[in-house]
């Protein structure tokens, strides 16, 4: 799972960082706070009881008169000759060592209240101190209610500095930021480097200017190399076009003079539209231009399918063209003739014997091309349409793996759908789906 988008923002982590420092710092100061409180004032609360109650066993050894007074504002004490065991309390009889134990009974109001409890017993005296500590837990209570509101405070604070840091820290690289979206909106490339201080931030604005640069010259070379190959292509197949025309007119040749100048004229066609369709993939703009322009499918299919021919040579293939339904795109013919193209020239390479189909309108707007050949695998169909990429099926036949390359391009610029699946009887099905993504 991919981490919220207010994580991922750097200025988002230096806040957190900053709340989680400001948060761990104070609590681990209270935490060793109420700790260091509640051991020294255990430890001095048992050492005073200790010290009293043998303290007050002394007075009673140098004043044995019942009436001696030794006062105590905070303890209660008692104390008895060790032959008088029957006069000992019940619930102080379990205490047989000398010691100070942590005990609580039921005090006024129906209320626990705790004690410490010292015992001091020799061959002579047992005598019991007990003091109230309840006055000691409220203060535990109170200290720890104050310092849990203190980390709080302390978190919160540190939120609020976070807040403030990131936003000095990060300013410069907010404004890098926000430059580079305007600049990805408009298109238009402007200097950064001079905007920022020489540091890291300008740095990375000086390897922005620099890759901008070197991007707008790639751009403006491929734009005069793509002007130079329209006026250089189109010139001879133009050439060729109208000589094979003329040529055909004559009365002078024979007729297998003739086919063979229809086949010059077929391919110098197919050259035409490919150079056509490989120009609008090489252009930069988002739209994908059409000039109005209405192709019917079926028509394409026929003059694809008569181009394509070569491919099948001797080869038993039978070829059918079912047209379900009429499908007319919004698009020139020299596109969807070189999307066709390369998966009807496809099957008719691949396949050694059987029969292709080619259906027009297989549903609203779909092409389909069904062969008999050697097939995919399910799991290598998305694979194909990748630059270079040839499946197992087509070892010992010629080609560099651009076709269906090219027809993924064209679907992209165009939003249409194309897609490649074995077919359960055997071969290959390809889809071609004219209708625009929803």
């Amino acid at each position: 799972m991919k981490p919220a988008k207010f994580r991922r923002r750097l200025r988002s982590r230096i806040i957190i960082s900053f709340a989680l420092f400001g948060f761990g710092l104070t609590a681990l100061f209270a935490v060793a706070s109420i700790y260091l409180r509640s051991r020294l004032e255990d430890q001095l609360i048992n050492n005073g009881l200790a010290r009293e109650v043998k303290n007050f066993v002394d007075f009673k050894r140098e004043n044995p008169d019942p009436n001696a007074p030794y006062k105590l504002s905070s303890y209660d004490i008692d104390i008895k000759g060790a032959n008088f065991f029957a006069n000992v309390p019940f619930d102080r009889r379990q205490y047989d060592q000398t010691g100070v134990y942590d005990i609580e009974e039921l005090g006024a109001e129906n209320k626990i209240r705790p004690y410490k409890l010292a015992v001091y017993k020799d061959q002579n005296y047992w005598a019991f101190l007990r003091y109230d500590i309840s006055t000691q837990k409220l203060n535990e209570r109170q200290l720890l209610t104050t310092l849990g509101i203190s980390v709080l405070l302390f978190a919160l604070l540190s939120l609020l500095i976070g807040r403030w840091l990131s936003r000095r820290v990060m300013s410069p690289v907010t404004d890098l930021a926000r430059r580079i979206r305007t600049l990805r909106q408009t298109g238009k490339p402007e200097p950064l480097a001079p905007q920022f201080a020489d540091d890291e931030v300008g740095e990375l604005a000086t390897a922005f200017d620099d890759y901008s640069k070197r991007i707008t010259a790639i751009v403006v070379r491929d734009r005069d190399f793509n002007a130079d190959v329209s006026h250089e292509l189109r010139t001879p197949l133009a050439v060729i076009s109208g000589t094979t025309e003329l040529l055909l007119s004559s009365d002078k040749i024979d007729d297998k003079v003739r086919e063979r100048l229809k086949r010059i004229e077929r391919a110098a066609k197919q050259s035409t539209e490919l150079t056509n369709a490989l120009l609008l993939l090489s252009r930069s703009e988002r739209g994908a231009p059409n000039d109005g322009e209405t192709t019917d499918v079926a028509k394409v299919a026929e003059q694809v399918i008569d181009v394509y021919r070569s491919h099948i040579g001797r080869k038993p293939i039978d070829v059918h063209l079912v047209v379900d339904q009429p499908v007319e795109v919004v698009a020139p013919s020299s596109v969807i003739a070189v999307a066709l193209g390369n998966l009807i020239g496809n099957a008719f390479k691949y396949t050694q014997k059987g029969d292709v189909t080619i259906t027009i309108g297989a549903g609203r707007g779909v092409v389909t091309v069904e062969d008999s050949g050697p097939g995919i695998k399910a799991e290598e169909a998305e694979k194909l349409f990748q630059r270079g990429v040839r499946g197992e099926s087509s070892e010992g036949t010629k080609g560099a793996g651009l076709g269906l390359a090219i027809v993924i391009r064209l679907c992209q610029l165009y939003d249409w759908r194309v897609a490649l699946a074995p077919r359960p009887q055997g071969g290959a099905v390809a889809t071609l789906d004219f209708r625009l993504r929803s």
